[in-house]
């Protein structure tokens, strides 16, 4: 079977016993607990951006366990919320690769990567609130390992961001040559501040790579603030 959309492919993931495993487990800590993102954000991801126009896939760990912060994109938050510090890194590094004349932007909200094609990926995407990687079990592991291991099968040029040794444990699932790897520190300060974030040049690699393959490069930086006044990007 050819899949050509998310929908079909987790149609042929509901059939396996992990995942249904992994179902019966969140909809109890649903039942029970305060569980980020809402429910019916758990595979945001997947729905803001189609599998078709996925040209890059940025791997995060799992969402944020603080509240009104998660929303079923990887190091996203929703407009009016405090950037977290990890979010602050990836902007700051995006503005100095492309030398931008500007201030960091005050709308965390990543949607708008999302519907140019770039998979913005927890590799958990449930976590209790307050605890960190709480969610962490041996199906998401198995999910985060199918997810990536489906789309390095699919022959079409693709970039994929792995940032931190959590996502670099999933390089060995990625062999195809079509497919642009970029590794670098997490941009998490504790991490970034040690080297090898800032100054790693992933977001301009990405998009060379995208336009030499004949694709349309990402706006890192949406074009729009917060005001909707166009940026100069």
């Amino acid at each position: 079977m050819i899949i050509t959309s998310w929908k079909e492919y987790f149609n042929e993931e509901k059939k396996k016993d992990y995942f249904q495993n992994l179902l019966r487990f969140v909809d109890g800590e649903y039942a029970t607990k305060i569980i980020y993102p809402a429910k019916e954000n758990m595979f945001k991801a997947f729905e803001l951006c189609d599998l078709r126009d996925t040209k890059v896939v940025i791997i995060g760990q799992d969402p944020y366990a603080q509240p009104n912060q998660a929303m079923g994109l990887a190091f996203s938050v929703p407009n009016g919320e405090k950037l977290p510090p990890s979010l602050k890194n990836i902007f700051r590094e995006i503005i100095e690769e492309f030398k931008l004349n500007q201030e960091l932007p005050k709308n965390g909200d990543l949607t708008y990567l999302a519907k140019q094609g770039v998979l913005l990926l927890n590799t958990i995407l449930t976590v209790e609130k307050g605890k960190a990687l709480s969610h962490k079990c041996k199906e998401y592991d198995e999910f985060a390992s199918n997810v990536l291991s489906f789309l390095n099968s699919i022959n079409k040029p693709m970039v994929i961001m792995l940032w931190g040794d959590k996502a670099k444990k999933y390089k060995r699932l990625l062999d195809n040559d079509r497919h642009l790897i970029l590794e670098a520190n997490h941009p998490s300060p504790l991490s970034a501040n040690k080297g090898g974030w800032f100054g790693n040049g992933c977001f301009k690699a990405a998009n060379h790579y995208l336009e030499i393959k004949g694709f349309k490069p990402i706006q890192w930086i949406n074009k729009e603030s917060e005001a909707q006044i166009l940026l100069n990007f």
